[in-house]
């Protein structure tokens, strides 16, 4: 008899993780994204204001970028909130508590991971499908243009997230992952706290500088860099911005635009 109850339980238990999860709050612009990406927006019913395609499409806005409106959460009683590692552990616990149920994606180190965690995704919104499909073609564009770089073994880069303070992507990120795939080395690869000084840039000289931002501040710190002569990305005129909302979200697809946009001004 405790057989048959554990192995009905065991069915039970299949039988529901086996249901597309129908209302989603999303508490992270990746996830966001990722639903956009699967086609499963209509799952969608709460977001952050950092959520771009969610705002765009009239979406309950639900949290900031780290601070989360439990209680408004709660009213829209999702099936399913996706949480971050910089979510608040009182506020998963607290909707934990009412019997929600909440899954957390830690930000992922590789490009791999990013894979993983979007197929995952895919299978909680009957889209797995169209996961491993969107998986295999962000890899084979990926694929090509590392092979492309394989004969690259000098190049080395700084890519800068932000302009004050300066901030280094580091090794064991997925934005590393990009460094890695074009064949250039990072110069920030040793460190490990992301915060530099332009000292440190100038010291170590690299090739290509990279900034992760939007619009004015951009160009504003192009012209920074500008200034200072003696650096190889200045003299051949290899400093460039990238938009920070497809560079710093990890998604397949986004990952897959970002490398390619690198290439093709690597190239130049």
């Amino acid at each position: 008899m405790k057989k048959l109850f554990l192995l009905l339980c065991i069915i039970t238990a299949f039988a529901v993780q086996g249901q597309p999860y129908a209302r989603i709050v999303s508490l992270a612009p990746s996830f966001t994204q990722s639903l956009y990406d699967l086609e499963a927006q209509d799952n969608l019913v709460g977001c952050t204001n950092y959520c771009t395609a969610g705002k765009k499409d009239n979406k309950e806005i639900v949290s900031s970028a780290i601070k989360a409106n439990v209680e408004k959460i709660i009213s829209l009683k999702p099936d399913l909130v996706l949480a971050s590692g910089l979510t608040d552990p009182k506020d998963i616990e607290l909707l934990k508590k009412v019997g929600i149920k909440v899954e957390i994606f830690q930000t992922p180190k590789t490009f791999q991971e990013i894979c993983n965690q979007f197929i995952e995704l895919g299978e909680w919104v009957g889209k797995k499908e169209k996961a491993n499909a969107i998986v295999m073609e962000s890899k084979h564009t990926i694929d090509k243009i590392a092979e492309k770089n394989k004969r690259y073994t000098n190049r080395t880069m700084f890519f800068q997230i932000g302009t004050n303070p300066i901030f280094a992507v580091l090794s064991n990120t997925f934005m590393d992952d990009y460094m890695t795939l074009l064949g250039v080395r990072n110069i920030a690869g040793t460190l490990t706290q992301g915060t530099v000084t332009r000292e440190f840039v100038i010291v170590n000289n690299p090739d290509y500088i990279f900034i992760a931002t939007m619009g004015v501040e951009g160009e504003e710190e192009i012209k920074v860099w500008n200034r200072y002569a003696s650096l190889e990305a200045t003299k051949n005129k290899h400093i460039y911005t990238i938009d920070s909302d497809i560079a710093c979200q990890p998604t397949p697809i986004t990952f897959a635009e970002t490398i390619r946009i690198m290439d093709q001004l690597m190239g130049e």
